[in-house]
């Protein structure tokens, strides 16, 4: 076990070092974020070929003595209207990665955002009411830095005072992901979020 400062409190919260003290391994994140992003992806794109364009059933002339080149559909991928040649089908695109690889790059990064000063506890983050502005100033200290806030339950005015901050992130810790990690400056997580991220990565 490990202890993490609590920021603004003489406190400390114990961690796992399975979760928080992993070596961090560049090969396993960069496969876990590339799976992530890719399960992302709708692949629902789709043309039609010329079987599924309307019309074109019967043949416009002749095979032979009209001078034209022989055809047999109006539907052909060389006329216009036709059928794309090679039509684009809706396809999946996630990737398959074992839950063990999945927790081992959530322990890494999170233990690399720890190694560099970009992860703080805090007791909690409430707000008495709906304000973007109070939110703001609670973050005055770190700037236009990107900030992802970490809760265990997301409470409404948190929520609906984060919308409006482009910089700012708040989820939920059963949420928690390995790109919206990645693609921040700076994780502030509540001592109840903390402990339920040991539950799961511990």
């Amino acid at each position: 076990m490990m202890e993490l400062a609590i920021k603004g409190s003489k406190s400390t919260v114990k961690v796992s070092e399975a979760a928080f003290d992993r070596p961090y391994s560049e090969a396993l994140v960069h496969q876990v974020l590339n799976a992530y992003l890719a399960g992302a992806r709708s692949g629902t794109k789709a043309t039609k070929s010329r079987s599924d364009v309307r019309g074109g059933g019967r043949k416009p002339w002749r095979q032979k003595g009209t001078g034209h080149a022989r055809a047999g559909t109006i539907r052909s991928p060389i006329w216009r209207g036709g059928g794309h040649t090679f039509a684009l089908r809706p396809r999946d695109f996630s990737q398959k990665v074992n839950r063990k690889m999945y927790r081992g790059a959530m322990q890494a990064i999170l233990s690399e955002l720890l190694r560099q000063d970009r992860f703080e506890v805090v007791d909690g983050f409430d707000l008495e009411e709906p304000k973007t502005k109070a939110l703001k100033a609670k973050l005055a200290d770190y700037g236009d830095s990107r900030v992802l806030i970490i809760t265990e339950n997301v409470g409404p005015n948190l929520y609906l005072a984060s919308r409006n901050l482009r910089n700012v992130n708040v989820i939920d810790s059963a949420a928690i992901d390995p790109v919206s990690l990645v693609n921040t400056d700076k994780v502030i997580a509540t001592v109840d979020a903390v402990n339920k991220i040991q539950e799961w990565l511990g």
